[in-house]
């Protein structure tokens, strides 16, 4: 308990002095719910990385695109009772674009991961990045929710891999706006 209390009186210092950096509350809580949470200079080096990304057209972009995802994820999980976790498959890709999202997710995660491990965070949300005209172009294209309810799951399961892919660095979930 004593740690706990510890740590949660360090990430409180840690939050007003990435406030005066002038780092938005809402990135410093989404760099904070990534673990390791109790390691302080990832936390700031993700909280940066972060910011400078979201200063970006890119950035905001992906971000909506990741909330379109994330919301009809969402909605699907909670209207069937299961979770899209599970792995799209590429075979079940209809349309060029839902291929070229596959192929895009699968070299940006070929990229994030080194840049993860070594720390890198501004080289990890550059390539989150490159996704943003994939998914754009998927998501004016494809219908999620389609008919066929082998099509229609490995959709959800795409957009969950989106979901998991941009928040690699941090949760994105916890961003306000």
């Amino acid at each position: 308990a004593i740690s706990n209390d510890l740590l949660a009186f360090f990430h409180d210092r840690l939050k007003v002095h990435l406030r005066d950096e002038g780092i938005r509350h809402d990135i410093i809580d989404t760099a904070l719910a990534r673990p390791p949470a109790d390691d302080l200079f990832l936390v700031v080096a993700r909280a940066r990385a972060l910011a400078g990304f979201l200063a970006t057209p890119d950035g905001e972009n992906l971000v909506q695109g990741f909330r379109r995802a994330a919301n009809i994820l969402h909605q699907a999980e909670s209207a069937d009772g299961v979770e899209y976790r599970y792995g799209a498959d590429v075979k079940f890709a209809e349309t060029p674009e839902e291929k070229a999202l596959f192929a895009a997710l699968a070299t940006a995660e070929a990229a994030i991961k080194p840049a993860l491990a070594a720390e890198d965070f501004a080289a990890a949300m550059t390539q989150m990045a490159s996704l943003r005209a994939p998914i754009d172009a998927f998501f004016e294209a494809v219908q999620v929710n389609a008919e066929n309810q082998i099509i229609r799951r490995n959709r959800l399961n795409l957009l969950h891999r989106i979901v998991q892919t941009c928040g690699a660095v941090a949760d994105l979930s916890k961003l306000e706006g």
